[in-house]
């Protein structure tokens, strides 16, 4: 089987990569193994122009935010699903403290946090003493119906292998490489955490983490907005349901959800919520986030049909359509990588010999 390229893994990256390298009409196959750990399935979909407790602007958001949600927009009508909606966040605060961090940066002009005008409008659902304030524009990307509905094409369109790719296959060539009975004029890795033990990459200063989350169903709360009071509390597309989470555990055994973790969000929904809940589910997974911060995208220095886009960490939503048009444009067109994200930014480490 003759390809132009091999895309390995079917989460956000490797469906915007094969999304639009359709679009410029190239040939590839996607290989994924479809495992519910994948980071990509547990994620709530937030695209949030701000981050951290002082409300810092995210990484290029001007740019990003707008894109991601015209990008998750046309997607959307083409696969005639939900993709995107604003769902913009109420914060509760959880001290006095974190109430004045949050009026000071109003008060900075950012133009992303806003005071919320009616501070007893959530009285009936929530408990709060120290009032709310609102995060505008937030949008939620549905990954919850997008990447199944756009895995149906794949398989419709026979450009999906639901196995384990096995890495120990994989021959490398000057001018093409070959997997199996495949060949390609390059391979691209999209595969999340697995990335990490990947021999061409396991070089760049990857920092996995691990995420949990727990899906409730609330049916008596509004489903328009996001609430935050440490956690996230996010709706999705199905009525009544919640995600709930998510942690950020930089030292771990496994992949797999804990006890500590369900016992803790528990409670804290317990304390948080006056009206009734229930738990449907317990997920987890590990993100690819990075040292630095910023993405993995663009080709091996000494292999260069080796690609990868990767590493987009907790902002992958927002950051995965825009770097994936960006590759698709450097494959097609040859225009330049964002440098804070090529991944010439490591050709020195990366110049060492494979193992």
């Amino acid at each position: 089987m003759q390809v132009d390229y091999l895309i390995i893994g079917q989460g956000i990256s490797g469906t915007w990569l094969s999304y639009y390298l359709q679009k410029e009409g190239k040939s590839f196959l996607v290989i994924d193994n479809n495992s519910t750990n994948s980071s990509s399935k547990i994620a709530a979909g937030i695209i949030n122009p701000v981050t951290g407790r002082r409300h810092v602007e995210v990484w290029m958001a001007e740019e990003i935010l707008p894109y991601a949600w015209h990008a998750y927009h046309q997607i959307g009508i083409e696969l005639n699903i939900p993709a995107i909606s604003q769902k913009n966040i109420i914060e509760f605060f959880p001290s006095p403290q974190m109430r004045v961090s949050f009026l000071q940066r109003i008060e900075e002009k950012n133009q992303y946090v806003h005071s919320y005008p009616e501070q007893n409008h959530f009285n009936s659902f929530f408990k709060y003493d120290f009032g709310c304030g609102e995060i505008k524009p937030v949008y939620i990307a549905h990954i919850e119906t997008l990447l199944p509905a756009w895995r149906q094409q794949l398989i419709i369109k026979k450009l999906l292998l639901e196995e384990e790719f096995e890495i120990n296959d994989l021959e490398v060539f000057p001018d093409n490489i070959i997997y199996k009975n495949i060949s390609a004029s390059a391979i691209i890795f999209c595969d999340g955490n697995s990335s990490t033990n990947n021999p061409y990459f396991n070089l760049l200063p990857f920092a996995p983490n691990k995420g949990e989350v727990l899906i409730v169903e609330i049916p008596d709360l509004p489903q328009t907005t996001i609430y935050k009071k440490g956690m996230m509390l996010v709706p999705l597309a199905t009525p009544g349901l919640w995600w709930v989470g998510s942690t950020y555990a930089w030292k771990f055994e496994n992949a797999e959800p804990t006890t500590e973790f369900r016992e803790k969000t528990e409670s804290l929904l317990k304390d948080w919520l006056k009206i009734p809940f229930s738990i449907v589910a317990h997920l987890s997974g590990v993100r690819p986030a990075t040292l630095e911060r910023r993405p993995f995208v663009g080709f091996h220095p000494l292999h260069t049909n080796i690609g990868i886009l990767n590493g987009m960490g907790t902002k992958g939503c927002s950051l995965a359509p825009f770097f994936a048009k960006q590759l698709a444009d450097h494959l097609c067109y040859n225009k330049i990588l964002n440098p804070e994200a090529d991944i010439k930014r490591f050709q020195k480490i990366l110049s060492r010999k494979v193992s």
